[in-house]
């Protein structure tokens, strides 16, 4: 993350001098430490990015409203937008445990407790009065060892550098999801078949269903489920995960997520907004017609929609490598307790 220390920070508690950055040899340890101020500018500069990234859901779901495209990434993940707004400067920089507390002393952030300390941070060491607050790496590496080993197979596995990307499903586990059901079965029941039911059964007939990822297939219906040419399962899933797959792509903003502290804000937000445009692919090539929401159509039923899928499919595979290899530098540097960068 590079940010400029000259943005006006947030209200510091009263008293509190202008702060200074600190060395790796004043810490003890591979970081570098911000100011309260700095680290105050960073928080209000990736509010109000994620703010904005989130303005329509909020809205939507203040008036009981949902997006089938937009909304997609609250539904499908875990993670709120408020979780989402929470700044993490990553966990090879430390700042100053003042700018998580308001004038009053009282919890900045939601993830601070009353006793001032912070979930999945560690506090120290204290120089000239400042108290250096960081992700507790160590904590993760003892106490979810497994999980951090699974994401980096899963990552590394799944790169361009290691597998090969495979352009041949085209979209289809959409369409696998709504072969053959009755009306008002379909999930999106607000969005109209663009084909009709039994023109999308026949597509799903005809071609070669060929999905690798396993939180797509389990969508399938039964009748689609035996037409696949793989049965994914979940202790198959590095061996499949296909690096052009767009649920794979969206799925770094998943591991991203599911890595913080250790991973900065700045990179969650360039998975998610990724994730985000990888969706409007896998609606606009979907069987569901979604014209009247602004989005065009992908017609992967035709030659010329295979080609505009694959094209689009692989620029945002391009994207979604760039994103890997910086969330598996951030686990290597986690790993090593060496702080790295990619290139």
């Amino acid at each position: 993350m590079t940010t400029q220390d000259t943005t006006p920070p947030a209200s510091l508690p009263a008293g509190t001098a202008p702060g200074r950055d600190a060395s790796s040899t004043e810490l003890g340890y591979p970081a570098e430490a911000w100011s309260a101020e700095r680290a105050a500018a960073a928080r209000a500069e990736h509010e109000a990015r994620a703010d904005a990234l989130t303005a329509g859901h909020r809205e939507r779901r203040r008036r009981g409203e949902k997006h089938p495209v937009e909304d997609f990434l609250f539904t499908y993940y875990p993670f709120s937008a408020a979780r989402l707004r929470r700044w993490h400067p990553g966990w090879g920089t430390a700042y100053d445990a003042a700018a998580d507390r308001c004038d009053d002393g009282r919890p900045r952030i939601a993830d601070v407790d009353e006793h001032g300390r912070r979930s999945w941070y560690e506090d120290g060491p204290s120089t000239e009065g400042i108290t250096w607050r960081r992700a507790d790496a160590e904590r993760y590496r003892r106490e979810r060892a497994d999980a951090l080993g699974f994401m980096h197979r899963l990552l590394a596995s799944s790169s361009l550098t290691a597998r090969r990307p495979e352009f041949g499903c085209f979209g289809l586990h959409e369409w696998a999801m709504v072969h053959r059901l009755r009306p008002g079965e379909q999930r999106h029941e607000d969005l109209p078949l663009r084909l009709g039911q039994e023109a999308t059964d026949a597509v799903v007939e005809r071609e070669q269903l060929v999905c690798s990822h396993l939180d797509a297939f389990r969508f399938f219906t039964p009748a689609a489920a035996p037409r696949n040419a793989h049965e994914p399962t979940r202790e198959r899933q590095a061996e499949l995960d296909n690096p052009a797959c767009l649920h794979v792509g969206m799925d770094l903003y998943k591991w991203a997520m599911k890595l913080t502290p250790l991973v900065d804000s700045a990179l969650v937000l360039d998975c998610f907004e990724h994730a985000r445009a990888t969706r409007v692919l896998d609606m606009e090539a979907s069987p569901y017609d979604v014209r009247p929401l602004g989005y065009g159509v992908v017609p992967i039923e035709t030659p010329a929609g295979k080609a505009e899928y694959v094209r689009r499919q692989r620029e945002l595979a391009a994207g979604a490598e760039e994103l890997r290899q910086r969330i598996l530098s951030v686990l290597d540097g986690v790993a090593t307790g060496t702080r790295t960068r990619p290139s």
